[in-house]
C-alpha cells in the first residue's frame, strides 16, 4: 500500500511513540479480535484499518484472533467470510490465524488457579438471580450464598462443571471480586458458563466456556499483544481486563486502550439486527448491496482503497460523533472518477430516429472514444453508431423552459461523443408516453461546431441496432430515518422502495462481457459494478455503487 495511507496522528500513535521511546516496549504488537458471529461490518472495518495500520506503519505485527468463546451463535462461515475480508482490504495477519479456543487448557488453568487463591466461585443463582443479586447504578449488589464456598468445594464444582454434571444455566463460575464496586463490570462478574453445544474448532471436548472479559486479556497476554485497542463501551471493562491479569501467573500485561466506535448515518452495526434483516428476508443476505457490510460494500462496488481512506479520513478519538454518508461516498466517487472506465447506458430507454441517416455527412457507422478521459493509458474502443438509436426518458420534451439542456421538439443537443441533432416530432403510445422521437442529424458536426447551429446540452445514446439488453440494480437507502439504529423495531424503518429493479437497461455492447470486479462509470449516471451474486457469463448483472454527485439522492 502506497505510504500515503499512513494512520494520521492520534492519541494512540502519540501513546506508541512514548512507549517506544521510554523503552516500555520495544516493538509494536497489535490484534484484529472479531467474534464469528455474523459478517463484518463498516466499524470493524476502522478497526482493520487501525489495528493492522499501526502494525504497518511501527513495522510491527497484527494477529488474527478470533473471539470464538460461545459455539451457539458461531460459525465456519462467519470465519471464511470474515478472513476475506481482511484480507480484500490488503492487509495480511501475522502468522497463523488464531483462535480464543486455541487458549482454552490455559484459560481453564487460570481459572482454576483463581479459584485455589480465593477469587473464583461457583454459583448455583440462576442468571436471573444473579442481575437481580447485581444491584444497580445506586444501589450496591449483594453477595451470592454460595460466595464463601471453600477453594477446595469451589475446585470439585468446577470439574463437575466441566465434566457435565449440571445442567445449562445451574451453575457458572464468577470471580470474586466486589459487590459493592460502582462499575457494575467488577460486581463479581461470570467467567465461564455451561453451554452443551459443539464447537467449531473444539467439537464436543468442552462443555464450559470462558467468558470474553475473561478471555481476551489472557488471549492478549498470551500473544504478547503491546497495544490492544477497542471501542468505548468497554472502558470500564478495563478494570477487569487488568484484574484478571494482576491476578494470575501470567508474563505479559498488555495494556487496554479506548477509541469511539464509528457511527454511519443510515446503517446499523449490530449484528443481532442485521441477522434479523437476513433471516427474515428483508435484504439479499449479509452482502446486499444497501448494507455497509463490507461483503455488501464490495458487492456495491466499494474498492478497497476507498474504504481504507475513509478510515483514514474519520480518524480516530474517544468522541463519540455521527459521519454522514457523504463522506464514505466521496471515497468512492473519487477513487472511481480517477480509476474507472467509462461507458453509455440508457437506463428508461426510448427510439431516437435519425431520419437523414445515411445522407451526405451523416454516415458514421461507430466514432472511437477514449475509455477514460484523463487516462490515455486505459485505451479506447469503438461505440457504434446507426439510424434508430437509444436515448433515456428524461432526456427529452416536448417543451420545455430555456433552464432545460437537453432534447425538446425545435430543439438541439448533441450526442455523446457524435453528432448534433435536432428534434422534429415524437410518437406516443395509448396511453400518452413518447415511445420514439425522430430527429435530423446536422451533417458534418461530429466532433466539431457548424456555423449557425448551437447544441444546447449533450445527451448519452447507445446504438439500437447493437447493444445489451442488460439488468441494473438501482439501490438508495435501506433504512428510511438517519439513525435506525435507536428505532426499537429496526423492520419497521426499512424502506420497501430501497431498490428500482431496471429489467431492460440498453447498455453499450461492450458491457456484455464485464466480469465480476469490473466497475464503469455510466456517463451522466453513475458508477456501476458488475453483481458478484447474479451475473453470469455475458449476462452481467449492474449495481449502482454511487451516483455521479452527491446532490442525488443514492447513497451506499
Amino acid at each position: 500500500m502506497d505510504s500515503v495511507e499512513k494512520i494520521p496522528r492520534n492519541f494512540i500513535t502519540e501513546i506508541i511513540d512514548a512507549d517506544l521511546k521510554e523503552g516500555r516496549h520495544d516493538h509494536v504488537a497489535t490484534r484484529f479480535p472479531p467474534e464469528p458471529n455474523g459478517y463484518l461490518h463498516i466499524g470493524h472495518c476502522k478497526s482493520i484499518c487501525l489495528n493492522f495500520g499501526l502494525a504497518r506503519d511501527y513495522n510491527g505485527t497484527c494477529n488474527l484472533r478470533f473471539d470464538d468463546t460461545n459455539p451457539v451463535k458461531e460459525d465456519m462461515e462467519y470465519i471464511n467470510s470474515i478472513k476475506e475480508d481482511v484480507q480484500w482490504l490488503g492487509f495480511k495477519w501475522n502468522g497463523e490465524v488464531r483462535h480464543s479456543s486455541d487458549y482454552f487448557d490455559r484459560l481453564y488453568g487460570y481459572a482454576v488457579e483463581l479459584i485455589h487463591k480465593g477469587l473464583a466461585y461457583v454459583d448455583e443463582l440462576s442468571p436471573d438471580e444473579i442481575r437481580q443479586y447485581r444491584g444497580t447504578l445506586k444501589e450496591p449488589g449483594k453477595h451470592s450464598p454460595y460466595r464463601d464456598r471453600s477453594p477446595e468445594e469451589n475446585l470439585k464444582l468446577f470439574e463437575k462443571m466441566r465434566d457435565g454434571g449440571f445442567e445449562e444455566g445451574k451453575a457458572c463460575l464468577r470471580a470474586k471480586i466486589d459487590m459493592a464496586s460502582p462499575f457494575m463490570c467488577m460486581r463479581d462478574p461470570v467467567i465461564y458458563r455451561i453451554r452443551y453445544a459443539a464447537h467449531a474448532m473444539t467439537g464436543d471436548k468442552w462443555c464450559i466456556y470462558p467468558m470474553y472479559d475473561f478471555t481476551h486479556c489472557i488471549s492478549d497476554a498470551i500473544e504478547g499483544i503491546t497495544h490492544s485497542i477497542c471501542t468505548l463501551e468497554f472502558q470500564d471493562n478495563r478494570r477487569l481486563y487488568d484484574w484478571v491479569l494482576e491476578n494470575i501467573t501470567i508474563d505479559c500485561m498488555p495494556h487496554q486502550y479506548e477509541m469511539s466506535r464509528l457511527n454511519l448515518e443510515y446503517s446499523i452495526t449490530s449484528k443481532r439486527k442485521l441477522n434479523l434483516l437476513v433471516t427474515e428476508g428483508f435484504v439479499d443476505g449479509w452482502d446486499d448491496p444497501r448494507l455497509t457490510t463490507i461483503s455488501g460494500l464490495r458487492r456495491r462496488g466499494f474498492t478497497p482503497a476507498s474504504l481504507r481512506e475513509f478510515c483514514r479520513r474519520i480518524g480516530v478519538t474517544k468522541q463519540d460523533n455521527i459521519v454522514e454518508m457523504s463522506a464514505l461516498e466521496s471515497c468512492i466517487r473519487e477513487d472511481l472518477n480517477a480509476n474507472a472506465p467509462r461507458a453509455m447506458a440508457v437506463l428508461h430507454p426510448i427510439k431516437l430516429i435519425i431520419d437523414n441517416y445515411g445522407e451526405e455527412g451523416v454516415t458514421a457507422t461507430s466514432f472511437t472514444v477514449p475509455n477514460h478521459p484523463d487516462k490515455p493509458e486505459l485505451g479506447s474502443r469503438e461505440v457504434s453508431f446507426s439510424r434508430e438509436l437509444f436515448i433515456d426518458e428524461a432526456d427529452f420534451r416536448e417543451e420545455a423552459n430555456k433552464q432545460y439542456k437537453r432534447l425538446k421538439l425545435g430543439g438541439t443537443v448533441r450526442l455523446r461523443h457524435g453528432y448534433i441533432i435536432k428534434a422534429t416530432s415524437c410518437e406516443k403510445d395509448v396511453n400518452g408516453n413518447v415511445v420514439c422521437v425522430h430527429a435530423q442529424a446536422i451533417p458534418n458536426s461530429v466532433g466539431c461546431d457548424v456555423e449557425g447551429v448551437k447544441a444546447k446540452g449533450v445527451i448519452h445514446f447507445v446504438d439500437a441496432n447493437n447493444y445489451y439488453d442488460g439488468k441494473v440494480m438501482m439501490y438508495q437507502r435501506l433504512f428510511t430515518v438517519p439513525n435506525p439504529g435507536a428505532e426499537d423495531d429496526i423492520t419497521s424503518v426499512v424502506d420497501s422502495h430501497s431498490v428500482e429493479v431496471i429489467e431492460h437497461a440498453a447498455l453499450e455492447a461492450s458491457l456484455k462481457s464485464a466480469k465480476v470486479g469490473d466497475s464503469f462509470q455510466f456517463e451522466r449516471e453513475g458508477y456501476f459494478c458488475v453483481d458478484s451474486k447474479h451475473s453470469a457469463e455475458n449476462q452481467p448483472v449492474f449495481n449502482l455503487t454511487v451516483a455521479l454527485r452527491e446532490t442525488k439522492k443514492v447513497q451506499a
